[in-house]
């Protein structure tokens, strides 16, 4: 996820919508894990859209600008979107279930995948760091209440859930700024 446009590039930076795509997701998803409302067509629709279509462009044009790190994350969270959302379509219309441990164990490998690129971000910038260590967590909580069958942990997912959605559209949103300003606006805490 390149943070700034090189001058002489005639391509946009595709992180900002990236990001906000995943951002604005992870929030309509975690208010519902939080228990403010239940699951239904806004968040799937969302998930298949916006978190997922979006990323998916823009994981596309992170790989027509060579920047792997971008193409990875975009892509990859970008088909978690359309997977779950799937998930969740299929069981509601009774062409395919899952259990609580079958979803647990999805959670958890996208947690385990989280935390590899976690690595990557600590060369990258701080605001990226944080989006992905909340994700990481994220991951985590929401592994071990389906796991568990613990309504509470999963309420402390979706408000935990809901802060890793924040630093996303933050991390958007002063990338964004940023370029358009030609100057820092907010700061990314740009690592070496």
């Amino acid at each position: 996820m390149s943070t700034t446009k090189p001058a002489d590039s005639i391509f946009a930076n595709p992180a900002p919508l990236g990001l906000m795509a995943f951002g604005t997701t992870t929030i309509l998803l975690n208010l519902a894990n939080a228990g403010l409302y239940p699951i239904g067509s806004p968040i799937i629709t969302m998930g298949l859209f916006y978190g997922g279509l979006a990323q998916i462009i823009a994981g596309a044009m992170e790989f027509r600008k060579g920047n792997t790190f971008g193409m990875t994350a975009f892509l990859s969270y970008g088909l978690f979107w359309e997977s779950f959302a799937f998930i969740l379509l299929l069981n509601s219309m009774g062409l395919a279930t899952f259990t609580s441990t079958s979803l647990a164990a999805y959670l958890y490998v996208w947690g385990l995948f989280t935390l590899l690129m976690f690595v990557g971000t600590l060369r990258l910038n701080g605001a990226l760091m944080v989006v992905f260590g909340t994700l990481f967590v994220l991951f985590f909580l929401l592994s071990a209440s389906n796991e568990n069958g613990n309504s509470s942990l999963l309420t402390i997912a979706g408000y935990e859930g809901v802060i890793c959605g924040l630093s996303a559209m933050y991390a958007s949103i002063a990338t964004l700024l940023n370029e358009v300003y030609g100057r820092v606006v907010l700061p990314l805490f740009p690592r070496s």
